[in-house]
């Protein structure tokens, strides 16, 4: 299973925006290159078919320009995963998470029946397609994908984020039609590795008030006709959905709740004892007692994001890079920064700017350990054709396979490429977040921008190519010079 994301509120976070960044990964043994495109508003009355599922919904009203991250081999569709719309409205979808026999034999998914020529539910290849131009806030992209998800039902358990520039809201679907969503506290960050992790929820606040939970129509009847509701004592509405939805196999502490600790024990650092030797201990890489959301030590940056996403355990003994520890542990864990990150897209609404300029989609493509992350602007009616032109043929004219080149090549040289790596993720970030804010201060053209930061990034990720090919072309088996004899 692909995919890890974080959650920044608006009070965690360092500049007071909303902050929403997920990787998306491919299968294991899969690589997926990925464009940064700007949509047209689709019209009323488009039909959309989607591939995998053989699904046809016409869409019912005109739409919103908006920006997105789709594959560049559409033979599964067109998985847009990331992006703003002209209102300001952010999605990210999804998050791959788990769930137990119980739900999907009280909610089964839909999946396609190609014998019976019955269509599939809707999944992450279509979500944001279906929601995204149409969302006018956050709270209402939840309640239209919460609208499909009970109309058609789903093949896949997922978790999806919604941000304006006031409110991020994540939402998980429950079996075939059932979900629930939760507002992400102002003060808080949310880790989400591939496992359902909501771990509270207030129903009454969901059949009532709305203030931070909303849910499926009969989730409540519907729990309590299946025994669904796991909760021992008296706790009022509140229940556990990590315990009532989720899984709870060997798989998760090997596979997503190590993720979840890696990010959690750099942003807390002082919470606990996260080097504990009982990995199952509260504050261990495979606890099952993480929580879904913690106010931070300080408040979260850009840098922040980019790097937690970037974890393959750095200074434990689960580094695949490190020396710490043995062969046993070395690799036991599933990185976050592993070779198959396909993208990465933050989504950050700054409240200080005009609203036109408010949004930056961060991108960065290929492996999180050797990539860097650029802002682009949102508001445009055009990408950077280094960004968006990614073919299916390997070249280094476009960004995506430039990054997938350096990343195969400085794995093979890791300790010798590391500084050159380190200093261009630096530098490139800076200088591009260095243009965005001048282009902020003189009310500069967004496109001219997102062009010029196109440059930059060319210029400087050639430059590093140059230099880890020559790191690892000097370790090949093969050489021989004179004086080696």
């Amino acid at each position: 299973m692909p995919c890890t994301t974080i959650l920044v509120g608006k009070k965690a976070s360092y500049d007071g925006s909303t902050i929403v960044a997920r990787n998306e990964d491919s299968s294991n043994g899969e690589f997926c290159p990925k464009r940064f495109v700007a949509r047209e508003a689709p019209a009323a009355g488009t039909v959309y078919r989607s591939v995998l599922s053989h699904l046809e919904i016409e869409l019912p009203e005109p739409g919103m320009r908006y920006t997105a991250l789709p594959n560049a081999d559409l033979k599964e569709g067109l998985w847009e995963e990331a992006g703003f719309n002209e209102r300001n409205v952010g999605m990210s979808a999804t998050e791959t998470i788990t769930s137990n026999e119980r739900v999907l034999a009280a909610d089964p998914l839909v999946r396609y029946d190609a014998e019976a020529g019955t269509p599939g539910g809707i999944g992450e290849e279509d979500m944001v397609t279906l929601v995204l131009p149409y969302a006018t806030s956050a709270r209402d992209g939840v309640m239209r994908l919460g609208a499909l998800l009970e109309r058609y039902g789903t093949y896949e358990m997922n978790g999806v984020a919604f941000s304006d520039a006031d409110e991020i809201w994540w939402l998980e679907t429950v079996g075939g039609h059932h979900w629930i969503a939760r507002r992400v506290p102002d003060d808080s960050y949310v880790t989400m590795p591939n496992q359902l992790g909501i771990d509270d929820f207030d129903l009454d606040d969901a059949f009532g008030a709305q203030e931070e939970s909303l849910c499926s129509a009969d989730l409540r009847e519907w729990m309590a006709t299946n025994h669904l509701d796991l909760t021992i004592g008296m706790r009022g509405a509140h229940f556990n959905p990590r315990d009532t939805f989720g899984s709870h196999s060997d798989s998760d502490h090997v596979y997503n709740t190590p993720r979840a600790w890696a990010m959690q024990r750099f942003l807390n650092p002082h919470a606990g004892n996260w080097n504990t030797a009982a990995p199952a201990e509260d504050f261990g890489p495979e606890s099952d007692c993480l929580p879904w959301c913690r106010e931070p030590e300080r408040k979260i940056t850009i840098e922040d994001v980019k790097y937690v996403l970037s974890l393959h355990y750095q200074g434990t003994p689960y580094d695949p890079y490190g020396s710490a520890g043995t062969e046993a542990t070395r690799g036991r864990y599933r990185p976050i920064g592993i070779n198959r990150n396909s993208q990465l897209a933050v989504l950050q609404l700054r409240p200080y700017v005009p609203a036109e300029r408010a949004a930056l989609q961060w991108v960065a493509y290929g492996s999180n350990a050797f990539n860097a992350l650029v802002p682009l602007y949102a508001g445009v009616t055009e990408t950077p054709a280094y960004f968006e032109d990614t073919t299916t043929r390997v070249t280094s004219e476009n960004f995506y396979w430039a990054n997938r080149l350096v990343g195969a090549l400085a794995d093979a040289a890791y300790g010798a490429c590391l500084p050159h790596v380190e200093r261009y993720q630096e530098a490139l970030t800076a200088r591009c977040a260095a243009m965005v804010r001048a282009c902020d201060e003189q009310g500069g053209d967004l496109v001219a921008c997102n062009a010029a930061i196109a440059n930059e990034c060319r210029r400087q990720t050639e430059g590093l190519l140059d230099k880890v090919l020559y790191e690892a072309s000097m370790r090949m088996r093969n050489g021989f010079s004179r004086s080696d004899n």
